[in-house]
């Protein structure tokens, strides 16, 4: 296992997590995780599913508070729900959900700027002009703007999901799977925004991803983590240098090796 860049690193970590562990009754779903990103750089996730991924994304963003272990956030601690700066740094973030989240109720273009909405920090004609400059910059047509997401495809729905993501020009960006159920060309279309967006803003991006080329070539961090820990992480350039078995076997898709496929009824929505 390659040990996470330190906070001490000539580049301090803008993004810490530190021996964090979180249980959904006596099943730990993230144990002992650590992770270190310095600002503005880029990090992928994989692992295979029930691998907590997901979790330690909603640990990040503040829906769930850490058992034990800190995240630390620009040196806050926000490692519990109610910390003092958390709130400051919800505003701060841009999350893409596993599936979407997105209003059935309101219209595309509401739900890219709810927030900005819901704030008072736009007027809706003026969120309706920059959700529709959101929906260009990922594919989607003008007249998608006045459509509900239930006249969308997933595919479709997914990329609104990101152009909500990216609406407030945050600091930290994280993406739950953000090319799952597109084509491989506009796979690439996605990560290529979501790289202009970490380059030319300086917004540090952890995205979870099972696309192995994507994680290979468009991060400059990679975590490896099964069954709630992690078991590599380290810069994405050496990972060919690396002789851990299940970062190898998860690269090459193998069916052999220590990751073992679970069967019967288990929570995805809780421990992806």
């Amino acid at each position: 296992m390659t040990a996470p860049l330190s906070r001490s690193d000539t580049h301090p970590a803008f993004i810490s997590v530190e021996n964090l562990s979180k249980r959904f009754g006596d099943k730990y779903v993230l144990e002992d995780v650590n992770l270190h990103l310095p600002k503005g750089e880029t990090m992928a996730i994989i692992g295979p599913s029930a691998a907590g991924k997901s979790v330690l994304m909603k640990c990040l963003v503040g829906i769930y508070g850490a058992d034990s272990g800190h995240i630390f956030l620009e040196g806050d601690d926000v490692s519990q729900t109610n910390a003092p700066k958390r709130f400051e740094w919800a505003e701060r973030i841009g999350m893409l959900f596993q599936h979407n989240a997105l209003f059935d109720s309101l219209k595309v273009w509401e739900n890219i700027c709810f927030r900005q909405i819901e704030l008072g920090t736009m007027s809706r004609k003026a969120a309706k002009e920059h959700a529709i400059d959101l929906l260009g910059l990922v594919g989607l047509a003008t007249e998608s703007a006045d459509l509900t997401p239930n006249d969308l495809s997933g595919g479709m729905q997914k990329r609104v999901g990101v152009a909500r993501a990216i609406s407030t020009d945050p600091s930290v960006l994280l993406l739950d799977n953000p090319t799952a159920g597109l084509d491989p060309v506009l796979s690439n279309h996605i990560e290529r925004i979501i790289g202009k967006i970490a380059e030319q803003r300086g917004t540090t991006v952890i995205s979870i991803t099972n696309d192995m080329q994507i994680a290979r070539t468009r991060y400059q961090n990679l975590m490896m983590m099964h069954d709630g820990k992690v078991y590599w992480s380290g810069k994405t350039a050496d990972i060919d240098e690396t002789h851990n078995a299940h970062l190898t076997q998860m690269l090459n898709g193998s069916s052999h090796g220590p990751i073992t496929m679970r069967t019967g009824k288990r929570e995805d929505h809780v421990y992806s």
